[in-house]
Formats: structure tokens, C-alpha cells, sequence
């Protein structure tokens, strides 16, 4: 009997996520980011007499993961876009490559690496043709609702694996961090066109909410480092433009908030207050994971803009695979 019972609960679980919308799958990956992070097994760290001697890459949101394992080595690795290192190969002849990509599939990534003499792909496909096609593999393991959506869980995953190789790190047990996250999320209001900004640590996770911008949404959103968007993306904001920050609140930025505001845009500066970056990291991640989500809920929005668009997914799929 409990055999049966036991059938029937994978035939309804089953067909739950051949009809979950991919707005709710997004949903469902988030949900699982906390239970996830009590399971996280971090790696090794590279020893630092080797990281100068080191590489990652990606694309997308995998190169965002690249960028944060580059800084949190003091910036010893290097984090590359794959085509300019397919475009300059003595920048990789003599060092170890590490690939970020969760599918393993992308052409430019599975390139670099049968040109380089030590390749280590970080992915969720260990039988991928990126994984063949390197020396050894980091397979990450997190769960997922099996259903294609925007990263979120398997982001996560791939970027504290990055960071754990060039640092050793603790993951933070502190509910805190998301349920402010989901509040500072959910009061904010944002317009049709956005900035995100950030410095440092934050400046590839303002990279990644621009992104999930595009995926679910598909709204005119950009990403900048906070000074140089003085210098140059300010020129072309209009009134009643959102402005995202992610940094602490210190003198700077809180004048820049000032003068933003006093210029009609709609300035949004959530913070969480913590001396633990890996904190830091998570709350962002967080943060913008859950900000189009609110909104596309909001629409009664059931897929992803990136997946709906069905032509401009093909263009990329072209180009990428």
C-alpha cells in the first residue's frame, strides 16, 4: 500500500511541474536557496602561491560568479569574458582555467578550454561537452524545480563555490538576511527604465539584478560602477528613473542619493547591516532575485520575458550554443 501511495505522489508531483509556470518555478528555486545553504559544501581553497597563476570565466550570470571569485582573492585570480580570452590566448597559455557554467553548453567557454593546458569546469551537467572537454569538474549539486527559468539557486550555488576557492568562508545561519531582503524588496516601487550601481563586491551583483530584470521582465535596466555613473550614465537620466545603490549607506553614497532625489528620480538604497561580506552577498542576491518577482507576480505573469520572447531566445540560443 505504501508502494502505491508512494506512486501516486510522483505522478502528481510530476505532472506539478510539467504545468508550474516558469514564474512560479523562479519562485520555488528562491524558496529553496535557505534550506540549501544548511547543505552548501564548499571547496578547497586554490592556495594563494597558485591564484595568480588562475583564471575563471563565464557568461551571464556565471561570469558574475568569476567576478566575485576575483575580488574576494584580494583580486590575485583574474576573471575574464571567455571571447576576450579566446581573442588572446597568451593570457591563459600557462595558467588554470576554472569555467562557470551551469549548463555546460556555451561554445565559447567549451573553446577556451580545449585550448588551455588546465581546465576545471564548474557545472551542474558533469557529462556536459564543456566537462569532457576539461581536465577535471566541480559538479554543483543544488536542487531545482527541474523546470527551465531564470538562475537564481543554481547562482547561488556557483558563486559561493568561486568564492570558497579563493577564500575560506563560513555561510551564515541568519534568517535575518533574507526576510530583509524579502521586505526591502517588497515595499520598493521602480519605474520603467533602471540603474543599479555598485562597487567592488557589489558591482557584479548589480551586474546580476540587472539581469533579472531582463529575464523576468524584460525592462530597460543597466548596471555601473557608482562613481562612473557620475561621470557618464547621469547624462542620460530622466526624471522619475530608478536608481538602484547597493553599498552601505556612507558619506558618499548618501549624497548621491541627494542629489539624485533633488533631480526627481526615484532613488531605492536597501543595505543590510553586517561586517560578514558573505552576508552581504546573499542579501543582495536576494534583493534581486525577489524585486522583478514581486512585480511580475503583481502582473498575474506566469513566464519568464526571456522565455515567452521566443525569437530574441532564439537569437541568443544561436549565438551562445
Amino acid at each position: 500500500m505504501q508502494v502505491f501511495w508512494k506512486i501516486v505522489f510522483l505522478i502528481y508531483a510530476k505532472n506539478v511541474l510539467i504545468f508550474m509556470g516558469t514564474i512560479d518555478a523562479y519562485e520555488s528555486d528562491i524558496e529553496k536557496q535557505l534550506y540549501f545553504l544548511r547543505q552548501f559544501e564548499k571547496q578547497k581553497p586554490i592556495p594563494k602561491s597558485l591564484q595568480e597563476h588562475t583564471i575563471f570565466t563565464g557568461s551571464g550570470d556565471s561570469l558574475v560568479s568569476a567576478m566575485l571569485a576575483e575580488y574576494f582573492s584580494d583580486f590575485r585570480v583574474r576573471s575574464f569574458d571567455p571571447l576576450d580570452l579566446l581573442k588572446n590566448k597568451h593570457l591563459f597559455k600557462t595558467k588554470t582555467v576554472y569555467f562557470v557554467s551551469i549548463s555546460g553548453k556555451t561554445v565559447s567557454n567549451i573553446r577556451v578550454a580545449k585550448s588551455s593546458k588546465k581546465a576545471i569546469a564548474i557545472t551542474s551537467n558533469p557529462d556536459s561537452r564543456l566537462a569532457k572537454a576539461c581536465t577535471g569538474t566541480i559538479h554543483l549539486q543544488s536542487p531545482n524545480s527541474d523546470v527551465f527559468t531564470a538562475g537564481s539557486i543554481s547562482f547561488l550555488d556557483s558563486a559561493l563555490t568561486c568564492i570558497s576557492l579563493v577564500k575560506d568562508i563560513s555561510i551564515p545561519n541568519n534568517p535575518k538576511i533574507y526576510k530583509k531582503a524579502y521586505l526591502d524588496a517588497k515595499k520598493s516601487r521602480y519605474t520603467q527604465r533602471i540603474f543599479v550601481l555598485g562597487n567592488s563586491m557589489t558591482y557584479p551583483l548589480a551586474m546580476y539584478c540587472a539581469a533579472k530584470f531582463y529575464e523576468i521582465l524584460g525592462l530597460d535596466a543597466h548596471y555601473e560602477r557608482i562613481e562612473q555613473f557620475s561621470h557618464m550614465e547621469l547624462f542620460s537620466a530622466k526624471k522619475n528613473d530608478t536608481v538602484i545603490i547597493f553599498e552601505e549607506k556612507n558619506s558618499h553614497n548618501t549624497q548621491l542619493a541627494k542629489n539624485l532625489k533633488k533631480l526627481g528620480l526615484n532613488v531605492i538604497h536597501p543595505y543590510f547591516a553586517s561586517k560578514n561580506k558573505i552576508s552581504s552577498v546573499l542579501y543582495y542576491t536576494y534583493f534581486s532575485q525577489l524585486l522583478p518577482l514581486f512585480e511580475a507576480k503583481k502582473r498575474h505573469q506566469k513566464d519568464c520575458n526571456f522565455v515567452s520572447a521566443k525569437k530574441l531566445r532564439n537569437a541568443s540560443d544561436e549565438m551562445i550554443y
